[in-house]
């Protein structure tokens, strides 16, 4: 669509417009509070969250090392997540027998909330960085591992027996038709993984830490600084997005090999 990011600049603009007329004192009248000063006290005021950030940034450039843990926590736990939902996928995939005697456990550590973990952790790890890697991997896990058990299911028998026909050992099962299926999958989950172990981080800050954006978050919630509340907020969602365009970058250079729909469609 053309002008596509125009559009979408010119809503982020509105937005943020809308909100400064919301809450600046004498500019609109307001019918949800019962003076100008509470909404600015509910929902800060983006000139002040904005020079929030802006301090953060590069009056005191204090955020660095916030943002520096919170981002080795996420890549940790997206990471060691991954790589065990993608053993432990293909292990019960192609173990049938292991498969239905962990069934039952598997669905029910899934149907957890797992955020509920989070305190355990922190008593089991301490207030640093494994405590929050623990209950991101928690997270990305399931999601890795469900995409790579259907991956290997869904296998094409035609394939499998061309390559048991053609003589292919177990071994060479898995390295060219199984892993290939189930990395593809791995691959497809990569935005909803990030972005869990991103949550998962940010989630431990929050209930239990001394460094990163969560706990810069927490400090000012128990101040009622909403100003700062909100830029944190706003750091979090840049920083997200960030995160989410490294892994549509990663993901197109290694899918290169998967045709493109339109492509598709053409041949």
């Amino acid at each position: 669509m053309k002008h596509l990011r125009l559009w979408q600049l010119g809503l982020l603009v509105a937005i943020f417009v809308v909100w400064y007329l919301l809450t600046t004192p004498g500019l609109l009248p307001n019918f949800m509070f019962d003076n100008d000063r509470q909404a600015a006290f509910f929902f800060g005021q983006p000139l002040k969250v904005f020079g929030r950030v802006w301090d953060w940034f590069f009056v005191h450039a204090d955020i660095y090392e916030h943002l520096w843990v919170t981002l080795v926590e996420t890549v940790l736990a997206f990471f060691i997540g991954t790589v065990l939902g993608l053993a432990c996928g293909l292990w019960l995939a192609l173990s049938p027998l292991a498969a239905a005697i962990t069934d039952p456990y598997i669905k029910a550590l899934n149907s957890m909330p797992r955020v509920i973990l989070a305190p355990i952790f922190a008593v089991w790890f301490g207030l640093g960085i494994a405590s929050k890697v623990a209950l991101g991997v928690t997270l990305v896990f399931f999601i890795v591992f469900f995409n790579v058990y259907q991956g290997v299911k869904e296998v094409s028998p035609v394939v499998l027996a061309n390559a048991r026909m053609l003589g292919a050992s177990r071994k060479q099962l898995l390295r060219h038709v199984y892993l290939p299926s189930a990395t593809s999958w791995v691959f497809s989950s990569l935005h909803t993984s990030v972005g869990l172990a991103f949550v998962g981080a940010v989630v431990g800050e929050y209930l239990g830490s001394s460094r990163g954006v969560g706990y810069l978050i927490l400090q000012a919630e128990g101040s009622f600084d909403i100003d700062t509340v909100m830029a944190g907020i706003l750091v979090l969602t840049v920083f997200a997005l960030a995160l989410d365009a490294a892994v549509g970058r990663i993901e197109k250079r290694l899918m290169r090999w998967q045709p493109v729909a339109g492509e598709t469609e053409k041949i």
